[in-house]
């Protein structure tokens, strides 16, 4: 008896009886597919084999990690490749996906490492014409273009390399499932099967993975639930900087980051971020701040912009780019409500400078700042670096690593910081630190009263 179709949502996984234009769990439209069944047999839930338990107390070898001679993606990984882990790396088209595979193939290569590289998207010969471009021909790594989920297994299984890269996810297909490559099924099998194949071969795996237009890595969620780490390639196309990004890591810490240049020659680390985005910036200029951020484990100085403009238009506009667009509407109604600025009739802009992107809320205060000297037309100090939450009632709240956040400012020769109050271990700074309880405490002390109808 065959069975009923099965239909899945492509943002969130999740499944439906009938197909429909919006999904009810994640409110996506357009994103239900039809998902043929793994397999249509009987199955068998009697006469299995019986598991071996052990105590949680056992004690276990330390990880030996494979280190690569890119120290930014050691970084991320959490200090270097582990055996027999899944990674699943992600990224726009054209962001340098490939390139940064490749060059790290070639690395672990000329380390000793056994590295096959299978493409799936290219020809071998494109992929050796890129390879001499970035002067990495005389890698001793194996390449291969193939798509067949089987012959790529059975080619794996007799070789048993160090290091497995599937370029890309999408394009692999299985005779096992009924359906075209790219779709939900095909994609979730292709995945389980390689994962399952490192975690018992003992071979690490590398899927690259295609994102939406939202960001997100395309197919099933359940394939980030499948492997190990989950790392992002993010970067502005104007912008020569790339970030990779750790949104997963069971063998280390999540949301460390890695900066890369992308040069003539591929893609160059940067040993000092903030260094390298604090760069271009202009000495003094209203509307810009230096936000002391934390990125992972790193302190990075990043600049934040901020333009205030008179609008024509009965609803102004309110664009962001490196931030959140719906913390940028709170810090507007927190500065309106309990400081008496209102930014009704203006336009305004904000964007971290860079191409980096932003998610601590420890960003409030600079952004808060930056928005101010927009509007005021007054500059902050040129070496001053600020952090600290906003919070609804115009609160400043404590942030976490305050003495990290601080230190680098100083090593990049900074000389004093806007904070909130309460923050530990500020008596061994060298820098001048002007703490304050609320926003508008924080205002009146640097830029000082303003009108509450200044609507120039």
């Amino acid at each position: 008896m065959a069975r009923p179709p099965r239909f899945t949502c492509n943002a969130c996984g999740a499944a439906h009886q009938k197909w429909a234009g919006r999904c009810d769990a994640c409110g996506a439209w357009n994103t239900i597919v039809e998902d043929a069944p793994l397999d249509s047999g009987p199955r068998r839930t009697t006469g299995g084999r019986v598991i071996d338990l052990g105590p949680l107390s056992a004690e276990e070898r330390p990880l030996e990690r494979r280190v690569s001679g890119i120290d930014e993606l050691n970084r991320v990984l959490g200090g270097g490749l582990v055996p027999a882990s899944a990674i699943l790396v992600g990224g726009d088209p054209g962001i340098g996906k490939s390139t940064l595979l490749l060059q790290a193939a070639a690395d672990f290569a000329r380390g000793g490492a056994q590295v096959v590289y299978i493409t799936g998207e290219e020809a071998a010969a494109q992929v050796r014409m890129r390879a001499g471009r970035l002067g990495l021909a005389d890698a001793p790594l194996q390449l291969a273009a193939e798509t067949n989920l089987r012959d790529i297994i059975a080619t794996l299984d007799k070789t048993r390399p160090t290091l497995a890269i599937i370029d890309s996810i999408q394009t692999m297909w299985s005779d096992q499932v009924g359906s075209a490559p790219g779709s939900v099924s095909q994609v979730r099998a292709a995945a389980h099967d390689l994962t399952s194949f490192a975690k018992r071969r003992g071979v690490s795996v590398i899927l690259v993975g295609h994102v939406t237009k939202d960001g997100q890595i395309a197919g099933p969620r359940v394939v980030e639930h499948m492997v190990d780490t989950v790392l992002y390639f993010e970067g502005e196309r104007g912008h020569q900087f790339r970030i990779l990004r750790a949104v997963k890591n069971r063998f280390g810490p999540a949301d460390e980051i890695g900066v890369f240049e992308m040069t003539g020659r591929g893609l160059a680390e940067v040993a000092n971020p903030s260094e390298l985005f604090l760069s271009d910036r202009e000495t003094r200029t209203p509307g810009a701040v230096v936000f002391a951020g934390i990125e992972g484990t790193r302190p990075v100085l990043v600049e934040i912009q901020a333009l205030v403009a008179a609008s024509p238009l009965a609803t102004p506009r309110r664009s962001v780019v490196g931030w959140d667009g719906a913390r940028l509407a709170m810090i507007l109604a927190v500065l309106e409500a309990r400081c008496g600025i209102a930014f009704a009739g203006f336009d305004v802009y904000l964007n971290v400078a860079g191409g980096l992107r932003i998610g601590e809320p420890a960003a409030d205060l600079a952004v808060a700042a930056a928005l101010v000297s927009a509007r005021e037309d007054h500059a902050l100090p040129s070496d001053a670096a600020v952090f600290g939450e906003i919070s609804l009632s115009g609160g400043l709240r404590p942030v976490s690593q305050a003495d990290a956040r601080l230190r680098e400012a100083h090593k990049l020769g900074f000389a004093q910081a806007f904070t909130p109050s309460g923050l530990k271990f500020l008596e061994a700074t060298p820098l001048k630190i002007q703490q304050s309880e609320s926003l508008r405490g924080f205002i009146e002390s640097t830029f000082g009263a303003i009108e509450p109808e200044n609507t120039r």
